[in-house]
């Protein structure tokens, strides 16, 4: 139930609608465990999501009356404060090219009644946001302009492989769940770490927190007051004095892989913010690497409490094969 304030028809506006009205909205019980941002980007279609943040961090919006953070759970019944908020009409916003059109149909690996499921490019956003026009969902949207579809998750941008998006609110319910579960996905990538890893399987276990730079730039640490995060690297093969490796993770933080590997001193190659310099130089005018070496290749998870099991899986992108050939 959507009301007002001050109430006129108890209906929430239309989207893109010049809304010069505080709202409050009740989340319905379906709703129950979406996280506050997503759920307010579904409140302000076309409102990029740096807005949303933006209201969230001034506490313009509120949960039953209370500064709440973007990550928040919300419940059934829960009350969300929506400050007034003047979003772009859907015309206004320009159409993602035909090229990238393109490009996400042809990258579309799975499809059934309740899932769509992307091989990302490197350098595609998950989402759009501050300066990005057209994320992978926006796109999406664009190529679909008649189903519903939600991000079940998000892939760094830089970083390529399966991005899972839900066309039934049940089965982004029951994802969501599954990502909260100990195991309720297993996931898997490739990546290439620079130097020699140690044969067998590396485990780390290091708390992560995300702490924001000059600028808002989001930059993640190891640090004893951040949450628990636990990853698992295996190598494949070494290939010119780096390491080929599987990574298996068991939570799902923000940069974990990334973060993780810089932490054992076998930083991900190719990565401009955690990554060795110099060896992202080298890697680049010997075997042509232009960007982060990290593919989400594996998702595996069942749905219907187990009943529907679902194997996804993701080829390499082309120009990591490569990179792979030149090193060998």
């Amino acid at each position: 139930m959507t009301h007002s304030a001050p109430p006129k028809t108890g209906q929430a506006p239309r989207p893109g609608a010049d809304d010069r009205q505080v709202r409050t909205v009740r989340v319905p019980d379906e709703r129950a465990g979406q996280r506050l941002d997503n759920f307010l980007l579904g409140q302000l279609k076309g409102a990029p999501r740096s807005l949303v943040y933006k209201l969230v961090r001034s506490g313009q919006v509120r949960v039953n009356g209370g500064r709440a953070k973007a990550e928040r759970k919300l419940e059934g019944g829960d009350e969300v404060r929506i400050p007034p908020v003047r979003v772009a009409e859907a015309g206004d916003r320009p159409t993602p090219p035909k090229g990238l059109l393109d490009a996400l149909e042809a990258a579309i690996v799975f499809e059934d009644a309740r899932l769509l499921v992307l091989n990302k490019p490197s350098g595609l956003a998950s989402h759009g946001g501050s300066g990005i026009s057209h994320g992978a969902i926006e796109s999406l949207r664009a190529l679909r302009p008649n189903q519903t579809l939600e991000l079940v998750h998000r892939l760094d941008r830089d970083t390529s492989g399966l991005l899972v998006v839900a066309k039934k609110r049940s089965a982004l319910t029951e994802l969501q769940a599954l990502m909260r579960e100990d195991g309720g996905i297993a996931k898997r990538y490739l990546a290439l770490l620079t130097g020699r890893m140690p044969d067998g399987v590396m485990t780390v276990d290091a708390p992560l927190h995300i702490g924001l730079r000059q600028g808002g730039e989001r930059h993640v640490q190891v640090n004893p007051a951040g949450k628990p995060s636990l990853s698992h690297f295996r190598v494949l093969e070494r290939r010119g004095g780096q390491s080929y490796c599987e990574v298996r993770i068991e939570t799902g933080r923000t940069h974990q892989i990334r973060v993780h590997a810089q932490h054992i001193g076998h930083p991900i190659a190719g990565d401009d913010k955690y990554g060795d310099v110099d060896a992202n130089k080298r890697l680049r005018d010997q075997a042509g690497l232009k960007r982060l070496f990290l593919h989400a290749s594996t998702l595996e998870f069942a749905l219907d409490g187990g009943k529907a099991p679902y194997l996804l899986n993701a080829p390499l992108a082309p120009e990591l094969i490569d990179v792979l050939d030149r090193l060998a």
